[in-house]
């Protein structure tokens, strides 16, 4: 069986690189391509869900867009039930909202109000840990519903943004560490 770091350089392997995307200067991280491989995905979503199976999660929140398709991934390893959080404008039903900064400006999202229970407990999901701001909005939404936020799990963290350090009473575990 292969040893961590093995895995995680073959998910490496699997991010291509783009330069100056999606303004000069900044180097993209796009997951396309190991979304397209099988293996790739399979072991992605059970290396996120791995760390959390013995906490005995009750829903997995997922911030629009690549965080349904790894969020509602990662619950089905749980056996948790699936929370999208959606952009201003989406959701059909009662919402709370939250505003956050972006790296590039402002924003908000929304969760419909009945979501989380009081006392559930609750895992962020997410492909990227960049500054924080949408962890942070995701974290604010499920404590305002009422939910215990016992997690987040992230493919990639882009450490030298310092995102991670905006969560000190937050579990953050990250797959992927780029410098």
């Amino acid at each position: 069986m292969l040893n961590f770091c093995h895995m995680t350089d073959a998910l490496k392997c699997l991010i291509r690189d783009v330069q100056d995307f999606p303004r000069a200067g900044i180097l993209f991280r796009d997951i396309t391509p190991l979304l397209a491989d099988p293996s790739g995905l399979a072991l992605a979503i059970e290396l996120m869900a791995n760390p959390f199976r013995t906490l005995r999660i009750d829903r997995v929140i997922g911030a629009e867009s690549r965080g349904f398709i790894f969020g509602t991934a990662v619950a089905c390893c749980l056996s948790a039930g699936f929370v999208p959080v959606r952009k201003p404008g989406k959701l059909p039903s009662r919402h709370i909202a939250t505003h956050y900064d972006l790296e590039y400006g402002k924003d908000s999202l929304e969760i419909h109000s009945d979501a989380i229970l009081r006392g559930q407990r609750v895992l962020i999901v997410d492909d990227l840990l960049a500054t924080g701001g949408t962890m942070k909005a995701c974290i604010d939404l499920a404590r305002e519903l009422g939910g215990e936020v016992v997690g987040a799990a992230v493919l990639i963290e882009l450490a030298d943004l310092g995102g991670r350090q905006r969560f000190n009473d937050v579990e953050i575990h990250s797959v992927l560490k780029y410098e």
